[in-house]
């Protein structure tokens, strides 16, 4: 027994550390068939890593289905006995950190909606001192990479050495595109501010419908995050949750032989001395922007003197307007997005509104 869970532990050590890792299987657990059926196909495409399943599911409003619960942890040990696919699962308080531990369950992982809330990351946290598992932390609902920062931490101090990271989008008012908003951004500062910690991506999360999942799932690759967890059930259009976004496994397998994967360097004195040559340029273009920027903020200080002389207001909506709707067009002109464009002069703008605010209070 001794040498069949070292042995197990060994595996788990072995793709825990696999570049791109790919974790799959439905979003909740519905079945004891249902579970055995999807590991069996997803470990006879030989592509997948590890078994996910929603044992507990933390639903946005009451009467949806929050998972079979403890009982369908049996299920997951099992398919792992018959498959040798590593299993996780989400756990969002002390008891189910236990009860996953107690079906030998391999990793756990600690979803968005308990990332929000401190006093739930510490409950697991507490529950995980002295226990040696790999935890994954999801990014919380709202974009505050302080919060998921926090949980990093919280897991850190109870002793956790090997954490990732799961990038799931964020939820934001007037999103129509995606179920969640990738928000990029963040992501790339969360894996800037640890680089040495794993960074997966949840492309069903992030979408929330088929169509688009291999575009986000290769956009990742990409931005060179470190793997997948995409969900896979065997018949996607009857499962008992998030049908809209999950896939088969031979799907899976399909998209997976699609994605582009991408190396973050390679040994080529040719490939880097080119690339450093084109670095340089973005330095020195770098450096004139913000020059160009210091300017801009010394005129905007003049204007805020005038106003104050004058007794003004800092901000001017039909002026702000019409800088916005000026660099919208010619941003357009330049291949520039709409999007980047707003977020960019919105920037500029409030930096601007802060050193005529000092202006007039000086």
């Amino acid at each position: 027994m001794q040498a069949i869970e070292t042995t197990m532990k060994n595996l788990v050590q072995e793709k825990w550390n696999k570049r791109p890792l790919i974790i799959s299987g439905p979003c909740s657990a519905e079945t004891e068939e249902q579970v055995i059926e999807t590991a069996t196909r997803l470990a006879a495409t030989g592509k997948v890593d590890m078994l996910r399943a929603g044992i507990w599911k933390p639903r946005t409003r009451p009467g949806m289905f929050e998972g079979i619960g403890a009982k369908g942890l049996p299920w997951l040990q099992r398919a792992k006995k018959m498959t040798g696919l590593p299993t996780t699962v989400e756990v969002a308080t002390g008891k189910q950190v236990e009860d996953a531990l107690t079906f030998d369950v391999d990793v756990l992982w600690i979803g968005a909606r308990t990332t929000v809330n401190p006093f739930s990351v510490q409950e697991v946290a507490d529950a995980l001192k002295g226990v040696d598992v790999p935890i994954m932390i999801k990014n919380p609902i709202n974009p505050d990479l302080e919060l998921w920062t926090g949980a990093v931490e919280r897991v850190e101090k109870a002793g956790i050495k090997q954490i990732g990271l799961i990038h799931r989008g964020f939820s934001s008012y007037g999103n129509t595109e995606y179920r969640n908003a990738p928000m990029w951004h963040l992501a790339i500062e969360m894996k800037r501010r640890n680089p040495t910690m794993m960074l997966i991506n949840d492309p069903s999360h992030i979408s929330g419908r088929r169509d688009i999942l291999l575009d986000v799932a290769q956009k990742a690759i990409d931005l060179d995050f470190d793997g997948l967890m995409i969900e896979s059930h065997i018949d996607p259009d009857n499962a008992w949750s998030d049908a809209k976004q999950q896939v088969t496994p031979e799907r899976l397998a399909e998209m997976l032989d699609t994605i582009i994967w991408r190396k973050e360097d390679i040994n080529s004195e040719e490939y880097h001395a080119a690339l450093e040559k084109l670095r340089q340029q973005i330095n020195h273009l770098d450096d004139e922007l913000m020059q160009i920027l210091g300017q801009r903020m010394k005129v905007a200080e003049k204007i805020g003197e005038y106003k104050k002389n004058n007794s003004i207001t800092i901000l001017q909506t039909n002026r702000w307007n019409e800088i916005l709707e000026r660099a919208v067009n010619k941003g357009e002109k330049l291949g520039l997005s709409n999007e980047f464009i707003t977020r960019y002069f919105d920037a500029v703008h409030m930096e601007s509104i802060n050193h005529q605010n000092k202006i007039m209070n000086s």
